[in-house]
């Protein structure tokens, strides 16, 4: 770095840091980090440094007032004055005005920037955004008040912003002070820009669906977590019947952290507690209906998930003519970690996937043992690629590594498959039916006795077993996609009334981790 440089003002050399790696301490590769995992006693206790004496101790989760009142407003948390307020005034002050010291030797633009460190670093704003957010006189009178000092762009903005919109055109200040519309690259189209021009063409609380040229609709999911509801279900079939009539495809995306983590949880078990159980059959069934009309839509439909996509999330994928995927995509039918099993048509596409692939064993019991083999852990798979190894995801559908060029990739997907469009035909199934069910439910009491698996394990592993065997169907007998799912509604019905399901369910919304009951 240039002498120049304010980073050398900042750098220091921890002796902390320097004790830990001489302890082995380098990471997950090694014994771990600031935070390790102790194994001592039978019991798994995750543990911290003490940064002020450098011993490991129990790791409490810090609640920090500023943080509970700030929410999402990063100028409050900066305010805030218990220690994580000034911790926080302490780091973003100097962070983002080291931001705006380099940006002019560093990058053509303060959207270069801002991309750069949302795509490379996933940061969800970027600096300049930040700042925006804080107030660009706000920030230089915290730097000044801090004694650090005020780089010449910051000053360049005072009194004004580093982004304005006008008649729904985004505008940034440029190095020399003038502002200069955002033009985006060849082949990158944003969600947010369209948004900022247009009005939905259909919408509700939870979902909406625009408009994103050449005859091609967006549908966007907008829930906390884009989990899936009544709300969401509903327009999905509002924007099946709308694009019929006025587009020509639609892709299924939005500019979340996550695609979908599946559906919502605190109402399944809020409904649950009251026994509300007419409303949750309902629902299953509703989901089921409307994932089977995406599916056999008149129109191609195309997902491009990025993110965590699990559970229901998943199962919109499963139905989608196409995946266009962004490369850090986190996939799977997670439902057995909540004391569930899928129900919107997972089980069903995945034993047609497997069923179908030409590179796997033919036959009644190897797509129902695959299947069985990766929902009953509730495989993730970690990446775009790895999905397609458990067949989440197709040979033939894509991975687009900028996540900045997704939408356009996907929309392109979609133009493609348009000329001589068919919807897929009905699948019929050939199930090996009770002697498979016995088979799986014995690997499961194999794993229990070697402590790989739990009692409650065991009990939703049994329907989901029967789920992927048939049920009580043979070999010389066929089944329909709907005789399928009733079996997916009977099984979820069937555990969402169990206590240890709702002990899952309700661990997993207090904990964020599953409950091994």
């Amino acid at each position: 770095l240039d002498k120049s440089d304010p980073f050398h003002a900042i750098y220091r050399e921890s002796d902390l840091v320097g004790k830990l790696i001489a302890d082995g301490y380098t990471g997950r590769k090694g014994k771990g980090g600031f935070y390790r995992l102790n194994r001592e006693g039978g019991e798994k206790v995750k543990e911290s440094v003490n940064l002020q004496t450098g011993e490991f101790a129990r790791s409490e989760k810090a609640r920090l007032e500023s943080v509970r009142s700030a929410g999402k407003d990063p100028r409050k948390m900066m305010e805030a004055k218990d220690k994580g307020g000034l911790y926080g005034r302490a780091v973003m002050a100097k962070t983002l005005a080291y931001a705006a010291f380099i940006a002019e030797e560093a990058a053509n633009s303060i959207v270069d920037v801002d991309d750069a460190m949302k795509l490379g670093y996933a940061w969800k704003t970027g600096p300049f955004e930040l700042i925006d957010a804080i107030g660009v006189d706000t920030l230089i009178a915290m730097l000044e008040t801090d004694g650090i000092e005020v780089p010449a762009l910051l000053k360049k903005a005072a009194g004004k912003s580093f982004y304005k919109v006008e008649d729904g055109t985004l505008f940034f200040l440029g190095f020399d002070g003038k502002y200069a519309k955002v033009v985006r690259p060849d082949g990158v189209l944003l969600l947010e820009d369209i948004k900022r021009k247009s009005e939905p063409v259909v919408g509700n609380r939870a979902a909406s669906l625009w408009d994103i040229g050449d005859g091609v609709a967006c549908l966007e999911f907008h829930t906390k977590m884009n989990a899936l509801d009544a709300d969401v279900l509903g327009m999905v079939k509002t924007s099946i019947r709308t694009v019929k009539k006025q587009f020509k495809a639609m892709v299924i995306y939005n500019e979340g952290s996550n695609f979908s983590a599946g559906a919502n949880l605190g109402l399944a078990l809020f409904a649950a507690n009251i026994a509300a159980w007419p409303e949750i059959e309902n629902l299953v069934e509703t989901g089921q209906e409307t994932y089977k009309a995406l599916k056999y839509s008149p129109f191609p439909v195309v997902g491009a998930p990025s993110g965590m996509a699990l559970g229901g999330g998943c199962e919109v994928l499963l139905h989608c003519d196409a995946v266009q995927a962004h490369g850090e995509t986190y996939i799977g039918l997670v439902e057995p970690g909540v004391g569930l099993i899928p129900a919107w048509g997972g089980c069903k596409e995945m034993i047609r996937r497997w069923s179908e692939n030409p590179k796997f064993p033919k036959g009644p019991m190897a797509p129902s043992a695959k299947a069985f083999e990766i929902i009953s852990v509730a495989t993730v798979a970690k990446s775009a690629m790895e999905a397609k190894e458990n067949l989440f995801f197709r040979e033939g559908d894509g991975i687009t590594m900028n996540r900045n060029r997704l939408l356009a990739d996907a929309k392109a997907r979609a133009l493609s498959m348009v000329d001589g469009y068919e919807a897929p035909e009905e699948f019929t199934y050939r199930l090996p039916g009770e002697s498979a069910r016995v088979a799986f439910e014995m690997a499961v009491d194999g794993f229990y006795r070697l402590g790989k698996a739990t009692d409650y394990d065991r009990v939703v592993a049994g329907e989901l077993a029967r789920v992927l065997a048939g049920g009580d169907t043979d070999i010389t007998e066929e089944l329909s996609e709907d005789d399928i799912l009733e079996l997916e509604r009977e099984g979820f019905m069937r555990l969402v009334r169990n206590e240890g399901t709702m002990a899952r369910v309700e661990h997993m919304l207090l904990t964020g981790k599953p409950l091994r009951n």
